[in-house]
């Protein structure tokens, strides 16, 4: 990636509203390189949306948390497509306000959900219809046995670090200036 387009990019971590002007200045090009290069990185997917870091607690969220979960095995392509299907109806019977939810590798799981709750009593229940679908309608793919929790409070002031991009987007300048 050219040094334009990690700085580019960096910048509208720090603020998405900037306007292509304001934008420009910043990077000490003209506008009409940074609107080009904006939509050409828009076009091929490297920016993916616009979006702002709310308050969760101001939305009435307490809780944060971080849902570990093992699968029973190495799921197939059609066993993934199936496993979401079932995920995406499971949803709409029961919503709950999902941030992420990714496969990965670590801490001996396989995948992990970040979703917010308005208190610990709505996570319990949420856990609960957790792993009771995971026994009943995910089992040829969800380990029920496996489903844990790391919850963290949204109330202000009690994290080191709370959730920004503006971090990343120093990191992205101090390693491309």
């Amino acid at each position: 990636m050219k040094d334009l387009e990690v700085k580019l990019i960096a910048e509208l971590m720090k603020n998405s509203r900037r306007s292509d002007r304001e934008l420009a200045k910043a990077l000490d090009v003209s506008q009409p390189t940074v609107t080009r290069t904006r939509q050409r990185l828009e076009k091929e997917g490297t920016i993916k949306e616009y979006t702002m870091i709310p308050n969760f607690q101001e939305l009435g969220f307490q809780i944060m948390a971080v849902i570990f979960f093992k699968l029973t095995h190495t799921l197939s392509p059609r066993e993934v497509e199936e496993m979401h299907k079932e995920s995406r109806r499971m949803e709409k019977e029961n919503p709950t306000t999902f941030l992420l939810a990714m496969n990965g590798i670590g801490m001996r799981e396989d995948a992990m959900v970040i979703s917010f709750f308005r208190n610990y009593s709505e996570y319990a229940e949420y856990m609960r219809r957790a792993k009771e679908d995971a026994m009943k309608r995910l089992k040829p793919y969800v380990d029920a046995e496996s489903i844990e929790g790391f919850l963290i409070n949204l109330e202000e002031g009690t994290h080191y670090l709370p959730i920004t991009f503006s971090r990343i987007a120093a990191n992205l300048r101090k390693t491309k200036d």
